[in-house]
């Protein structure tokens, strides 16, 4: 989402958190909707440039999804320093997305669903906002999610504008790149792989959420 935009996006962005903590997943998530988005080199905005996202249909219709690739230096334990569970957490927090900085976000890996206010990307990964689903995948399987502080969060129609301008190649969502324990060269790896999709085939991705496929400009 470009900086022109996010003025206007930050004040729906609570109201959106809201609405994603009080869905109930189990009830209305499709799975595999979800998509890998790989930011285009021309998009320079400094919240998105050089970015890998994921993201998947949010209940608004609209999206939501997380920076994949921007680490941060400060182990969950040092959001919580109370709270023993999340010393046992290994990889570094996140850094989600301008929207929300002050929530935490966790993926999860898990057969089933972890919960109501979980946002399911496949069939057995899961986007969690609402703190007491988060709080017991610290409590339970600390090492199977990851922890992001922050999200990103588009307006129904926002996403295939974004397409439609040429900012995003979008690939099929992978569990290990998702976890992917070394980020540095995600980004450039994911891009050449984008464009040697589009030279064989002249198209990326059937974007299934809006039910079409779109060609990406280069």
């Amino acid at each position: 989402m470009p900086r022109t935009l996010l003025a206007a996006a930050r004040r729906f962005a609570g109201l959106l958190l809201l609405a994603l903590a009080a869905w109930a997943a189990p009830a209305q998530a499709q799975g595999d909707d979800a998509m890998l988005l790989v930011a285009h080199p021309s998009l320079r905005d400094v919240d998105y440039r050089h970015t890998v996202l994921i993201a998947a249909p949010a209940p608004d219709g609209g999206h939501v999804g997380v920076i994949l690739n921007r680490p941060t230096r400060r182990p969950l334990a040092s959001l919580f320093p109370q709270h023993e569970p999340s010393k046992k957490v290994i990889d570094p927090v996140y850094y989600g997305g301008p929207f929300s900085r002050g929530a935490l976000v966790a993926l999860v890996k898990i057969e089933g669903t972890p919960g109501n206010g979980t946002v399911a990307l496949t069939r057995t990964l899961h986007m969690a906002f609402r703190a007491n689903i988060i709080d017991q995948i610290i409590e339970t399987t600390p090492n199977e999610a990851r922890y992001y502080v922050g999200y990103v969060g588009w307006r129904p129609g926002e996403l295939k504008g974004e397409f439609d301008r040429g900012l995003w190649s979008v690939l099929n969502v992978d569990t290990d790149t998702v976890f992917r324990k070394d980020t540095d060269g995600l980004w450039e790896e994911l891009l050449q792989q984008t464009r040697r999709i589009r030279a064989k085939t002249g198209t990326v991705h059937d974007f299934a959420a809006a039910g079409k496929s779109w060609t990406v400009p280069d």
